[in-house]
């Protein structure tokens, strides 16, 4: 904050700074806020050169960026006394009007508006008719105080004390509520006597709409007179009608109220508070507003299951059985709720867990959170968090609000009928924020168990205990949690489906399903095993199995309709007739290439739908050193391609490169699909692997996926995402991976039957992942010499015929196959599908 002391003499040229809906008269203190690039740096210039500053309201307050013509040419110059500098750039300025200016010309319009300026000086008059006129508008403003006009008495009192005339009608003015146009134009008189008499009329336009409204006020307090005089009259007729002995329903209405309360079994504050809402009912007159908010408080407050829950099943044996008929795979989930059922009916003090199921989409995470109140015997309720931008949907709006409500949980609460239900919040990834608060701030409260046993909603204003709701939680994605929100959970990891589980859950419950959904039934429609795996490997690429349903979906569609149009007997979907019903393949499986290729290696990735593979190209061409990186590659994949270069150019003699390579040559390297962005770290082995094969001429193994992050010393780290990579290359029928020594411990979390099917080889540096991608004669000696790393995980011999006598039956040339009767033109096989553009893959 700087400060500056008012100068004796007010310079002729001066810093401009447009005022929008503010008019400064002299010998008056304001604050201003400069938000507009002109004029902070206007106010900065005034800083500098003597702390004065011309001050001009605008002719029309929106516009943003006024030119010359669009201000007033009569403005006051004002002294900053204060400057104080905001953190969002703008600042706050405290500034004394010193006396009025006309602007003679506009010397400079940018980058702030300078003008040299005409002093108006002040004339006084202290004539008899001038004070007659001060002194009615001194009396004219203190009428305006009392008829309501909101103007504090230490004004007024000031106002009393002012003996100039013209100060006076500046300082009426500024107090008053009047337009801009009004009140410039009290600022342009030139007389004295004439600002005093503008201000007079203006005063005195404003006293008759004040006395019009004080009309007004008498007639509407007539009016409420007459009302209580018929809520008496009211009265007495009740009074006369219990003498009678007819029936009160307002008093029939409290004695329900009160059997309710009590019947509701509510802790001792909330029975307290509700009482005392029910004596304000009772004493209030019945034609009054707030009855129906008092009203509508106490049915919230009697209809929530304050002591009512659900009985537990405490049954391990039955809880497994009903999880593993609703749900294949899963074990990591199954096993953390059997735990809670063994504590729970060993101790009756445990607080519900508060779980975060955090997956791809389409893996289960919201229908076995179902399952999990089947398997309790508990009350399922289901909060979907997508888009809620608003505190108020979790914690409920105030019942000063018109039309409040309970937050969303109690809303829950009370339609589920139990305060022990399974409560699942869907999607609370996805929960944003905004002008109306942080909802993830509000769930703090809710989802942590030392504090949700009194969560106060702001519309009961009483606590309810939610310590007993099993809490269950569903994202996508970890990294838009906040995490002191995701501190509080406890997550649960939901990886993709393998192969074998798909066709499982595809036998088990999808193709029941969908029969059923589509009026068919086990006599109509067969779909063999060998036909699902081939839409996973060919028209699916997912970790869940939507997809693989809508695939299912779609021949049930087609045999329901020739069932309507007359077949008979069963439709039999088998592995060669997939392509009748869904059209050609979207995707190719097997190899990630069809043969040893120079300048191509196949790398793992990971996306928000669980793993990928992706093919890296590079290749090189005369120039003179340069690199060219496209695919959409984020700053870290950049920053590795240029370690991989590094690396490459260090280790050029033991490649058996030329060591001056990059000054006769431009390299390229290239991630498909372009289309798509991509970013991460792990893709650097990848890359350097991709390099050392094009400068080399040795082609890297088609069989081979390799992830990991390089260093410039050729050390490989460990990386992120290797369970759902690893069951990425198993579903693309690769056979060895390449993975950093320090992820092996994360390979016991692969199912046994992927460990059993791939070479899983963890390698420590760029030498070992040279000497297992690169083949062929050209291989450098260094390399050659290498003992080859062992293999962590290795299939059989058996499983290795097998697969490669399988893979050569799928690629035997179609002229080898018998012709059939009336066989139509082979199709031409459609080109793979990349996977869609919004899925942002990191390597």
């Amino acid at each position: 904050m700087s400060e500056a002391s008012v100068p004796v003499d007010i310079p002729e040229v001066l810093p401009l700074i447009p005022l929008r809906d503010l008019i400064l008269f002299p010998n008056l203190v304001v604050p201003l806020f400069v938000g507009r690039e002109r004029s902070i740096k206007a106010l900065e210039e005034a800083m500098r050169t003597g702390h004065f500053v011309a001050l001009a309201t605008q002719r029309r307050a929106e516009l943003q960026d006024p030119e010359a013509e669009d201000i007033y040419e009569v403005g006051a110059v004002a002294s900053i006394m204060q400057e104080l500098k905001l953190p969002d750039g703008t600042a706050k300025a405290l500034v004394e009007g010193q006396q009025r200016f006309r602007i003679v010309e506009y010397l400079q319009t940018d980058p702030f508006f300078l003008v040299r300026v005409e002093l108006i000086p002040e004339a006084e008059l202290a004539d008899v008719e001038t004070e007659a006129m001060m002194r009615a508008l001194t009396h004219d403003f203190e009428r305006a105080a009392e008829l309501g006009k909101p103007i504090p008495q230490e004004v007024l009192i000031a106002a009393s004390a002012i003996e100039e005339p013209g100060r006076l009608a500046d300082f009426v003015a500024f107090h008053l509520t009047l337009k801009v146009e009004e009140k410039q134009e009290i600022l342009e008189a030139l007389g004295a006597r004439d600002r005093v008499e503008l201000a007079s009329r203006v005063l005195r336009k404003e006293l008759e709409i004040l006395e019009l409204g004080s009309k007004i006020q008498s007639r509407v307090k007539e009016q409420m007179s007459k009302s209580q005089r018929e809520y008496f009259l009211r009265e007495q007729l009740k009074a006369i009608q219990q003498e009678l002995g007819q029936f009160d329903e307002i008093q029939a209405e409290i004695d329900d109220y009160t059997e309710k309360i009590k019947e509701a079994a509510m802790p001792e504050e909330v029975e307290e508070k509700a009482f005392k809402e029910l004596a304000r009912l009772e004493k209030m007159p019945q034609g009054s507003a707030e009855t129906s908010v008092i009203r509508t408080y106490l049915d919230w407050l009697v209809g929530l299951p304050w002591s009512k829950e659900s009985q537990e099943s405490l049954d391990l044996v039955r809880a497994r059985e009903i999880l593993d008929a609703d749900h294949y795979g899963l074990e990591q989930v199954k096993e953390r709720v059997l735990e809670y059922l063994a504590v729970h009916k060993l101790t009756d003090q445990m607080k519900g867990p508060i779980l975060c199921f955090a997956g791809p989409p389409g893996v289960g995470k919201t229908s076995i959170g179902r399952s999990i109140a089947r398997s309790l015997g508990r009350e399922f309720v289901r909060m979907s968090l997508g888009g809620v931008r608003d505190e108020a949907e979790i914690r409920g709006h105030r019942r000063t609000y018109v039309g409040a409500l309970p937050g969303r949980i109690i809303q829950s609460i009370d339609q589920v009928g139990t305060r022990n239900p399974v409560f699942m919040m869907d999607e609370i990834d996805k929960v944003g924020a905004d002008f109306r608060g942080d909802p993830t701030s509000a769930l703090l409260e809710v989802l942590d168990p030392e504090q949700n046993f009194a969560f106060q909603d702001h519309y009961l204003e009483v606590p309810f205990d939610l310590s007993d709701v099993i809490f269950i939680a569903t994202a996508n994605l970890l990294d838009t949690i906040p995490p002191a929100l995701r501190d509080r959970m406890e997550v649960i990891h939901f990886p993709g489906y393998t192969e074998d589980e798909k066709a499982h859950i595809a036998h088990d419950y999808l193709i029941p399903k969908q029969i059923k959904a589509h009026g068919l039934s086990d006599k109509k429609l067969e779909i063999q095993e060998a036909a699902v795996r081939e839409v996973v490997r060919r028209y699916t690429r997912e970790a869940g199995v939507r997809n693989l349903e809508r695939q299912i979906a779609t021949v049930a569609r087609q045999v329901a309709r020739k069932v309507v149009e007359g077949k008979r007997g069963k439709t039999v979907v088998r592995e060669r007739t997939v392509q009748k019903y869904l059209g050609p393949p979207k995707f190719g499986y097997g190899m990630a290439e069809e043969k040893d290729e120079v300048g191509v290696a196949t790398g793992l990735v990971w996306t928000e739908v669980g793993g990928d593979i992706i093919s890296i190209e590079a290749t090189k061409m005369r120039g003179k050193g340069g690199v060219i990186l496209t695919g959409q590659l984020g700053d870290v994949m950049r920053e590795s391609a240029t370690a991989a270069i590094s690396y490459i150019r260090t280790r050029a003699k033991d490649l058996e490169i030329a060591e001056d390579f990059q000054e006769t040559l431009d390299l390229h390297i290239h991630v498909p699909a372009a289309a798509i962005p991509k970013d991460g770290p792990s893709a650097g082995i990848t890359m350097a692997t991709a390099l050392a094969s094009v400068l080399t001429g040795c082609p890297v193994r088609k069989d081979l996926a390799m992830t990991g992050e390089i260093t410039l010393r050729g050390h490989v780290l460990p990386i992120g995402g290797l369970k759902e990579k690893l069951l990425a290359a198993h579903r693309s029928g690769l056979q060895t991976v390449l993975v950093p020594k320090d992820n092996t411990r994360d390979l016991e979390l692969l199912p046994e039957h992927v460990r059993e099917d791939l070479e899983i080889i963890p390698v420590a540096n760029m030498d070992e992942v040279l000497t297992l991608a690169l083949v062929g004669p050209c291989r450098p000696a260094a390399l050659a010499k290498r003992k080859l790393p062992k293999a962590a995980t290795k299939p059989s011999e058996v499983k290795r015929a097998a697969a490669a006598k399988k893979k050569t039956a799928k690629e035997a040339p179609a002229k080898q196959q018998p012709p059939a009767k009336k066989k139509a033109p082979a199709k031409k096989k459609a080109p793979a599908k990349k996977p869609p553009a919004a899925k942002r893959p990191r390597t």
